[in-house]
């Protein structure tokens, strides 16, 4: 089970026998298999009954709401194949003790900045000069282990992700100006395409937590807060470099997105149906790369890869075993 199907038609979206079946506002009718489905993400209007929650969720099958903007909206999530109060428990215990969180916080943080490191390095190999944004994430990876509060650990995250972004105008084509991060409306084609990848990213973590008895609203780095999977943010952050970032400079610097991919109007920049496409079809194709992965002594996806931090995460909450962050390693 691990195929994510994004609906980018208006219409309507329905249990039709043994499948799932849209309509689109032309009538035309497309059918999805849902047997292997991970995940559908939904980007258009579309209306859907409670006869489809209940088939989705007999398959186990997560749905993603995007709305205007582009944002994320929220999921309807099947009822969990796993439950573990005991796992809670413990996910709430390491909440409330100060220097447990702290130290889970400041993983989530060091990993981020080694992946956002490893992206700067590869274009630092092929004929870039990133020195002082190397030296910058460096110093900032060693300054995450001496912060003694969570808002020191954001402060440092933020640096770390000021220094990595200040890279993106040099390795962007022509035509892709960044010029820092921008979000709600994102201003400028290259802030929409990171608000669109990252809101995917979230997404796709949310499903990886639901196969999990962790519960997705308590976290670390960020914190809990209502109407929002605060624990999907801790671990999303560890990974938008290797998905959302990659995936914005193969389709930029390929020329496979263009001008005429984007809405622009005063202050906002969207992406297009076509863009939202291009994008998804690409991050989807980056979930399916596998990797031989060192301790597993197999080849796993990049999807695998988000299921397998949360497993990470709840054997440590469980074992003691030190949680170790994703780390690129190739």
């Amino acid at each position: 089970m691990n195929d994510n199907y994004h609906i980018f038609s208006d219409g309507r979206v329905e249990r039709h026998n043994d499948t799932v079946r849209l309509i689109t506002e032309d009538d035309e009718k497309k059918y999805l298999p849902i047997e292997n489905a991970e995940a559908l993400f939904l980007h258009g209007q579309i209306d859907f009954n409670t006869r489809l929650i209940s088939f989705l969720d007999d398959h186990g099958v997560a749905m993603h709401v995007f709305g205007w903007n582009d944002y994320y909206a929220g999921s309807v999530m099947p009822e969990r194949g796993q439950t573990s109060g005991q796992t809670v428990v413990k996910q709430v215990r390491a909440y409330d003790d100060p220097d447990h969180r702290l130290d889970i916080a400041t993983e989530f943080v060091s990993g981020s900045i080694h992946n956002m490191r490893a992206n700067v390095a590869y274009y630092d190999n092929r004929g870039f000069d990133f020195a002082e944004a190397l030296g910058d994430l460096g110093h900032r990876r060693e300054e995450i282990s001496s912060v003694d509060a969570i808002d020191e650990a954001m402060g440092v995250e933020a640096g770390a992700r000021r220094a990595y972004y200040a890279t993106f105008d040099e390795i962007l084509p022509d035509g892709f100006v960044f010029n820092g991060r921008k979000y709600n409306p994102p201003n400028n084609k290259v802030n929409s395409l990171i608000s669109f990848g990252n809101s995917l990213v979230y997404a796709s973590v949310v499903s990886a937590i639901r196969a999990t008895a962790l519960d997705p609203t308590i976290s670390y780095l960020h914190e809990p807060g209502e109407r929002r999977y605060s624990l999907a943010l801790d671990i999303a952050d560890l990974f938008k470099p290797l998905l959302t970032d990659r995936v914005l400079f193969r389709l930029v610097n390929r020329g496979q997105l263009s001008a005429d991919d984007f809405d622009t109007e005063l202050n906002s920049c969207l992406l297009t149906e076509s863009g939202r496409k291009t994008y998804s079809k690409e991050f989807e194709k980056t979930l399916e790369e596998t990797i031989e992965h060192p301790n597993l002594n197999r080849k796993v996806s990049y999807q695998y890869l988000l299921r397998l931090e949360a497993y990470k995460l709840k054997k440590h909450l469980l074992t003691g075993e030190a949680y170790e962050p994703f780390e690129r390693w190739w």
